[in-house]
């Protein structure tokens, strides 16, 4: 995929989080956050091991009860087990300090942790605490994201920006002083990490806002004024289409303008739904910017009054889903294979066309079209399919030509090449 020059913003510090690294020019990385209770060690790992199959690169758990402390080490060690190195994200409020030091196994097996400098104490035990949490980073050689939150802001110092705003000649309006509160709240709190000893190439910052508008703003200017790496997302995104919008619209003109070296997408699932349909958005998001790819993706037609039949959109469907199901042997076996480019098209008018400029494409037939499908591979024609098996012939032609050109090997399909 084209990697377009988006960037003008100097290089953040690149953080070391295992095998991954943020920021520092590195590529965008995907990660989320599992809604299980931590404390079921088994029903977390399992989630866990789902998200990283979707691709989530850093995924993120709760630790909120000692139950959930002493569960962290056993989550480690069943995604060890089953070959799943996923960094695991430690998110801490309240009494992260206590189970910091009360778990030793915990901070030890935990990738990074997240404080939120809102929720580490208040009044004289603020500073305590939190300097109990970045020791235990210190100790046990951990990065951590500051992530300051709008709706847990730090009371004291929002009451005192507030009240020196009101003496100003021309007071800013509330959500300007709220905005700098999280700028100032992650900044000032980076400099007290560092000044108790950890180092800058161990720090991430973050402030989560819920709104579009807000989140473009605070992260312009946190960029502007300092070169940590970057978390990036709205802090509740929201449910179904509302949510994909408007993480899309913040985080793609944020990034856009080379803001942001890691990326959440907050969904609210539906009930019982896929919590790996967050990894899913996220990775589109970056894709279809042209800032990484991950996997295949289908340009299908939106259908109009010459394509009554629903039968494009449903091998549209069924050709992405397989595309996803197959990718975590291809990306072991076929290198490169995340760039190649799909068509299912619907009708004579586009669809010859798009196939021509996909890797390989399928101009389905249009109402009252002769029913053929001509499939198109890297522009040429290459053959016409009829009948009720065309999907299965579609995907039989999609595999043979991943093997061939994406297996160094060169080997046939269903056997493994040297290529992973």
């Amino acid at each position: 995929m084209t990697a377009y020059s988006i960037s003008n913003r100097r290089p953040s510090v690149g953080v070391r989080v295992g095998a991954i690294t943020i920021g520092g020019n590195h590529p965008v990385v995907v990660q989320s956050m599992t809604n299980t209770d931590t404390a079921d060690a088994a029903g977390t790992a399992k989630q866990v091991q789902q998200l990283a199959a979707a691709g989530s690169e850093l995924v993120r758990i709760t630790v909120n009860t000692e139950e959930a402390a002493a569960a962290v080490p056993r989550i480690r060690d069943m995604l060890d087990a089953v070959g799943c190195r996923v960094p695991l994200i430690g998110d801490f409020h309240y009494n992260g300090h206590q189970l910091l030091t009360k778990y030793p196994a915990c901070a030890e097996a935990l990738g990074k942790y997240r404080i939120n400098p809102g929720n580490v104490g208040f009044g004289r035990k603020r500073d305590s605490q939190f300097a109990t949490m970045i020791e235990a980073a210190i100790r046990y050689g951990k990065p951590v994201r500051i992530g300051v939150n709008w709706g847990s802001l730090d009371p004291a110092l929002v009451v005192t920006m507030m009240d020196e705003n009101a003496k100003l000649p021309n007071p800013r309006s509330a959500a300007e002083v709220t905005r700098e509160a999280l700028i100032q709240s992650a900044l000032i709190s980076a400099a007290k990490a560092e000044e108790i000893g950890l180092a800058r190439d161990r720090i991430v910052l973050s402030c989560k806002v819920s709104g579009v508008q807000d989140l473009i703003a605070v992260y312009a200017e946190l960029a502007s004024r300092c070169d940590y790496a970057l978390h990036l997302g709205l802090t509740e995104a929201g449910m179904g289409s509302k949510g994909i919008v408007a993480s899309t619209a913040s985080m793609g003109i944020l990034l856009q303008q080379g803001i942001g070296d890691t990326v959440r997408v907050s969904l609210t699932p539906e009930p019982n739904g896929d919590r790996t349909k967050e990894v899913v958005v996220a990775q589109e998001i970056l894709q279809t910017m042209g800032i990484r790819s991950f996997t295949p993706l289908v340009t299908a037609c939106p259908g109009c009054g010459r394509t009554t039949s629903t039968v494009f959109q449903e091998l549209a469907e069924d050709i992405q889903a397989y595309v996803r199901t197959q990718m975590p042997i291809w990306r072991e076996t076929y290198p490169g294979v995340e760039d190649m480019t799909l068509a299912v098209m619907g009708c004579v008018v586009n669809g010859p066309g798009e196939s021509k400029h996909a890797n390989i494409g399928i101009s389905l037939p249009g109402t009252g079209e002769a029913p053929s499908a001509p499939v198109f591979v890297d522009g040429e024609k290459y053959t016409t399919l009829r009948g009720e098996h065309i999907a299965e012939e579609f995907k039989a032609l999609l595999n043979d030509y991943v093997v061939s050109h994406y297996g160094s090997a060169r080997t046939p399909a269903g056997t493994t090449s040297d290529a992973g």
